[in-house]
């Protein structure tokens, strides 16, 4: 959505009372104008989307996954634990895109760790992963797949769903919570099979993606 610059005159009184809003909100003063006139107007912003998208995803992992404390209106930051040694913990951060582009946003994977196991563990979780999307995922979204890998970190773009027509905020929450549940059981069925043999491990978590995508209610991003 386009944005110029406008003036307005407003009352005192209704400008100190939006900035205690929109400081509770998180957010600054025009975006909490701007979304207000929108809903009285019935237009979609970016902040009323990503509020239907990260809604979404709330009420759905909140019994699985630790919701963390929110920096933006645009990020949502998830933990889950891992049945390893030294008791881990892997956080999943979900950064929403405010403007229309290829990509709806980013998911980035990672785990705080001064164990040389358990980062070699996750590397090699992310090599196998990055091969079978490539592999699997990618032909089903009509392109490649855009990640940035470091020791414990992983970025992977978020794309429009790519087998709807149309689609919501709300199909996209679901998206990108089914994505992030998939991700989390295949990493862990990784980590089970720690020690076992390269092919089997490959195994394991190709057929958790390959089921997935064979599943028709699978919405692929």
């Amino acid at each position: 959505m386009k944005k110029s610059i406008y003036s307005l005159v407003l009352a005192d009184d209704v400008v100190a009372q939006i900035d205690r809003m929109a400081y509770a909100q998180g957010t600054s003063r025009s975006n909490l104008i701007n979304q207000i006139l929108a809903e009285q107007l019935s237009l979609s912003t970016p902040e009323m989307r990503m509020k239907d998208i990260f809604g979404t995803m709330e009420q759905m992992l909140e019994e699985t996954f630790q919701i963390l404390s929110q920096p933006s209106d645009s990020m949502l930051q998830l933990r889950s634990p891992l049945r390893f040694k030294y008791n881990p913990t892997i956080r999943y951060q979900v950064e929403l895109n405010r403007e229309a582009s290829e990509a709806v946003g980013v998911l980035r994977i990672s785990m705080r760790s001064t164990s040389r196991q358990l980062l070699d563990l996750l590397d090699g979780f992310f090599d196998l992963w990055i091969q079978l999307e490539q592999a699997l995922t990618a032909p089903k979204l009509g392109h490649p797949i855009r990640y940035r890998k470091e020791t414990g970190r992983l970025s992977r773009e978020i794309y429009h769903p790519a087998n709807l027509p149309a689609y919501s905020g709300e199909d996209v929450g679901n998206a990108i919570t089914a994505y992030i549940r998939l991700a989390d059981s295949a990493m862990k069925q990784y980590f089970a099979l720690a020690g076992s043999p390269r092919e089997t491990q490959l195994a394991a978590v190709s057929r958790l993606l390959s089921e997935a995508l064979r599943n028709p209610e699978t919405i692929i991003i």
